[in-house]
């Protein structure tokens, strides 16, 4: 099958959260499986086209309501995906970054909609290529399912069949309505969207039109049907359950390695790990200047420093946690004021135990999973998330909430022999949850040396590989195109 993802961020040309780590080994991993499948995301400046060896394809006028812009399209080819890159004054290319600000995001994705949709034809008319399926991500690209719909009078796009994935529901591009009608969109009529007040929405956009949707999480399709993690679309997908899936997220095995990663001061496999995993402890513990002490149980966290992450409920745990017991902490992460702030002050007011590294950095990121013997994870909500199987992938037990993604991939201890399990796992969204699991935890690993190894090994184990959800997605695309046949 022809299948042409669309998206705002691909790695390894432009990462923002997981969207990027998704477009970025899916595509590839449904390659293999024989598919033609490509990419099609904006030309941010940033890019560098000689570092990713991009070159121009063509460039051609496209005419919109506001007048007629030259559209440049460039091309490159990332483990076997042909990726296309277009780029047109003031949206796209020069200086432009990946996401800014409502008023100016708002009127250039719906221009990067527009676009696809004439990249496409001029694709078909140079080179002879056409998909099949258009999979769509998120609000960013989530007006091409209706702007297909618009075209179903012409055969060839009639036959274009749509999916969408939603990686978070609670980012919409929503009250969009003037940007629309100013680009020339027309009216969205779907009785669904129009009853509920949703047709300026981008993301109840795609989910109205779209042929199928998945989720990047069984658990996650089911929660977001419930008005407590719906936000407000709760209503409209419900009407749609009957073409919902939930497909788990996988992981990039061979980039997130501990048996060849480059980066690690040792590494190891689910067979040696007892021996040499605690080089990458001592050196992550050297790294971040605390005590270099194989019997202290460290603890890492690595995220987006956002409500949705629960930090704020990880903060009172964390500070009470390290009053009282021998324990050490390294986080690592960006975001939200008053959450770099929290964590600073947690790392000075603990400096013999604890470290906040205010950025990003991979290579930091990597030595806290293959060092930390314990994963912080403890998300408000989480549709897939993808901390918990690198750690797990690297031997650091995960410690999380039992939501979206995160129930799906995390096993709860079985508080014995380790018979089942991988990691610990909470409900209750209160800092006294999170403190109460960590001390678990922490008991367990000084009190049950072989239960938590044999937990290091089933998670080091784990299948998180995209054979399987490849496979999935791939079937939903000959359900999508046979139902449009």
């Amino acid at each position: 099958m022809n299948v042409l993802f669309a998206t705002a961020e691909a790695y390894p040309f432009a990462k923002v959260g997981g969207l990027a780590d998704v477009i970025g080994s899916l595509p590839s991993a449904l390659r293999r499986e024989g598919h033609d499948v490509r990419v099609i995301m904006p030309g941010y400046g940033f890019i560098d086209h000689n570092k990713h060896n991009i070159s121009h394809l063509f460039t051609f006028p496209f005419d919109h309501r506001e007048g007629t812009s030259d559209i440049s399209v460039y091309t490159t080819v990332h483990e076997g995906v042909p990726f296309y890159f277009v780029q047109s004054w003031p949206y796209f290319g020069q200086d432009s970054m990946v996401y800014t600000d409502w008023n100016w995001d708002s009127p250039r994705f719906i221009f990067f909609n527009q676009i696809v949709i004439a990249t496409l034809w001029e694709l078909r008319q140079r080179i002879g290529w056409f998909p099949e399926v258009v999979h769509v991500n998120d609000w960013h690209t989530g007006l091409l399912p209706f702007l297909i719909t618009e075209k179903s009078s012409q055969p060839e796009w009639a036959r274009v069949a749509t999916v969408l994935s939603i990686h978070n529901l609670a980012y919409q591009g929503d009250h969009m309505g003037g940007w629309l009608w100013k680009a020339g969109v027309h009216g969205r009529h779907h009785p669904n969207l129009v009853y509920q007040d949703l047709t300026d929405n981008m993301l109840a956009i795609s989910i109205a039109y779209s042929d199928f949707i998945t989720t990047v999480s069984p658990r996650y399709a089911i929660e977001i049907q419930y008005p407590y993690m719906g936000y407000g679309l709760d209503g409209l997908i419900r009407t749609r359950v009957a073409d919902l899936y939930g497909i788990l997220n996988g992981i990039d095995i061979d980039r997130w390695n501990p048996s060849t990663d480059k980066l690690l001061a040792a590494r190891y496999d689910d067979t040696d790990f007892q021996e040499k995993r605690v080089l990458n402890k001592r050196h992550l513990q050297e790294i971040a200047g605390l005590p270099v002490d194989d019997t202290i149980p460290l603890i890492g966290l690595v995220s987006r420093l956002v409500w949705q992450k629960g930090i704020d409920i990880a903060l009172p745990a964390l500070r009470r946690l390290l009053v009282d017991t021998n324990v050490q902490f390294i986080a690592l992460g960006t975001g939200d004021a008053v959450l770099e702030t929290g964590l600073g002050r947690l790392g000075q007011d603990f400096n013999w135990r604890a470290r906040a590294y205010l950025q990003y950095d991979d290579a930091v990121a990597q030595h806290i999973y293959a060092g930390a013997d314990l994963f912080l994870m403890p998300s408000h909500f989480e549709p897939c998330g993808m901390g918990q199987m690198l750690a797990m992938r690297y031997g650091a037990l995960p410690l999380v909430r039992e939501t979206g993604g995160l129930a799906d991939t995390v096993e709860n201890y079985d508080g014995g022999n380790a018979e089942r399990g991988t990691g610990f796992v909470f409900s209750w969204e209160k800092p006294d949850a999170v403190l109460g699991t960590l001390r678990w935890a922490v008991n367990t690993y000084h009190e049950n040396k072989e239960a938590w190894a044999r937990m290091q090994r089933r998670a080091m184990r784990s299948d998180f590989s995209w054979r399987k959800s490849a496979g999935e997605y791939a079937d939903l695309y000959r359900k999508a195109v046979n139902a449009r046949k």
